[in-house]
């Protein structure tokens, strides 16, 4: 079940990344807002489940598939739920809906490729931070704070043409890789 959280918002990206040039504007803010609603109804699912493990123990994970492995060095792919996260996944979910649903009415005067990229870029955005705050390991939780930053960079530099943004994007890239150190 918590694949789900991350994976819902990541197909809004897939959809409307590859959809772009043929899905009409209202389809594109649909598949993305809807996209959020229901990795926020999987997240309400999920801490439901959580809620009813006894409270020493509440805690759930899912292991994907091992993602490196070496002899006895394994490395899985795996999301965690605990309180805290949960916590974050309501927040992002929740939140991110409501971004999501202003922005279709606030971005509806541009040309609809860059309508459906920035919704792609949004989606992309919060599965980065569902696998960030989810993730079971340090290294599933760096391709999510990766990801993250990636798509700061996407956000920021939205339009690229203008040398301000441009700059910004810039600037947020390197203020991440120094972050980053």
């Amino acid at each position: 079940m918590l694949l789900w959280i991350p994976l819902l918002p990541f197909l809004g990206f897939f959809v409307n990344n590859f959809g772009a040039r043929m899905l009409p504007k209202k389809v594109v803010g649909t598949v993305a807002s809807f996209a959020m609603l229901a990795a926020f109804a999987v997240s309400v699912l999920a801490i439901r489940a959580l809620v009813s493990q006894p409270g020493d123990a509440r805690e759930l994970t899912q292991t994907i598939f091992t993602w490196i492995g070496s002899a006895d060095f394994q490395v899985p792919l795996g999301l965690r739920l605990d309180p805290l996260s949960a916590v974050m996944i309501l927040v992002i979910t929740g939140i991110g809906f409501l971004i999501h649903l202003y922005s279709t009415a606030y971005m509806i005067e541009e040309e609809s490729y860059e309508y459906a990229r920035y919704f792609a870029y949004l989606n992309l955005f919060a599965a980065f931070m569902l696998l960030l705050v989810l993730g079971d390991n340090f290294i599933v939780m760096f391709v999510g704070w990766e990801g993250v930053g990636l798509c700061s960079y996407l956000l920021i530099g939205f339009y690229f043409e203008r040398e301000e943004a441009g700059d910004a994007a810039k600037k947020a890239f390197i203020t991440n890789r120094v972050g980053d150190m």
